[in-house]
């Protein structure tokens, strides 16, 4: 498994941007599918978007597609979420997820092998 950590998370104004980055360790971070999820006070865990090893293929969300990027830079291990145009229903725990294998399959099955902590992100109004 890797390990990793989250970070850029926080209060921000509706409208504005923040950036949310994934370090990740222990083992060869191209090798794994990389997925972004977030979980709202009361509600199920929710996928939010996904990208393969090679950064090649991305899947987003119907609610967050148009607004939210995902990357991946493989030289310094780490994965980004790039968020704009923030709504209050944004507001949640955003956690990092990491899979070997397929990006469709880890994202069909929200069965990743890794994750992290959790950073906060909290749009007002």
């Amino acid at each position: 498994q890797v390990q990793l950590v989250e970070s850029g998370g926080g209060l921000v104004q509706a409208g504005g941007s923040l950036r949310l980055s994934c370090a990740a360790s222990g083992r060869t971070f191209s090798k794994y599918a990389m997925g972004w999820f977030r979980q709202a006070p009361g509600m199920k865990r929710a996928f939010v978007s996904g990208l393969s090893q090679s950064g090649g293929s991305t899947y987003y969300a119907d609610a967050v597609k148009g607004r939210f990027t995902i990357s991946r830079d493989n030289a310094k291990n780490t994965v980004y979420l790039q968020m704009n145009r923030l709504k209050p229903e944004d507001t949640a725990v955003y956690y990092c997820a990491a899979d070997p294998r397929d990006i469709v399959v880890a994202i069909t099955t929200e069965d990743f092998e890794s994750w992290g902590q959790g950073t906060q992100v909290t749009v007002s109004s």
